[in-house]
């Protein structure tokens, strides 16, 4: 799942800072911008584990244009981090689906285009993104 990111560039004096709006707690900084993704990565995966452990919902991603008008993130530059969130989301069962040969066609060209892990992932980020709204 693509997760809005807030990006406070630093300088030669301060570090690169990104906070992920959706994920309560992921807030992390780097020397530099690669760090600081590398970092936002971590965290992100951290807190989700985290809230997993605790038996709490996992956030799913709003869009970055919802957190624009946030005070605390006026002036900020926007990025996306992308997330894999299965593993948090419980464990997986197989279910059999019925679908036309073209809807399926062009879900795999979807994945292949977008280097998704696979057609399963594409239909769970789907679904959750439908029953999220």
């Amino acid at each position: 799942m693509q997760y809005p990111i807030c990006i406070e560039w630093g300088d030669e004096q301060t570090a690169v800072g990104i906070q992920i709006p959706d994920i309560p707690g992921a807030v992390t900084a780097g020397d530099d911008f690669e760090q600081a993704y590398a970092a936002a990565l971590e965290v992100a995966h951290i807190m989700l584990e985290a809230l997993a452990m605790d038996g709490q919902p996992i956030p799913l991603p709003s869009s970055a244009a919802q957190h624009r008008h946030n005070s605390d993130l006026v002036g900020m530059g926007w990025g996306m981090l992308d997330i894999d969130i299965s593993p948090y989301l419980g464990k997986t069962e197989k279910v059999n689906v019925t679908l036309p040969g073209t809807v399926i066609q062009q879900i795999d060209r979807y994945v292949h285009l977008h280097n998704i892990k696979s057609r399963s992932s594409f239909l769970a980020d789907a679904a959750l993104e439908k029953l999220n709204r």
